[in-house]
């Protein structure tokens, strides 16, 4: 590994999930102004909008994409575009 370029000023900070005030706590190099305190210690506060305990994808609440009915919507609504096999070989006549 190259020296130099990896951060040294680790410390334990707190990570709040705002949806959820779901705490835990890791290791990190990220600034922050705010604190809170957890079992008595206090720590720097990073606000998450989102975490893997309120993740769609983590707590398996992720919606399934009826992909078949979307493609069926596609082919419906650009139908109207599409040519007759008459004008196409109309066309085709026309072009040779």
């Amino acid at each position: 590994m190259k020296k130099g370029i990896h951060p040294e000023n680790y410390r334990v900070v707190a990570f709040k999930d705002m949806s959820n005030d779901d705490v835990f706590l890791t290791k990190s190099t990220a600034q922050t102004k705010e604190t809170i305190e957890v079992d008595g210690t206090e720590y720097p506060l990073v606000k998450l909008e989102i975490s893997r305990t309120s993740h769609p994808y983590y707590t398996g609440k992720a919606k399934l994409l009826d992909t078949a009915g979307r493609i069926d919507k596609f082919k419906n609504k650009y139908a109207k575009f599409k040519k007759s096999p008459k004008k196409q070989e109309e066309e085709a006549k026309e072009s040779e």
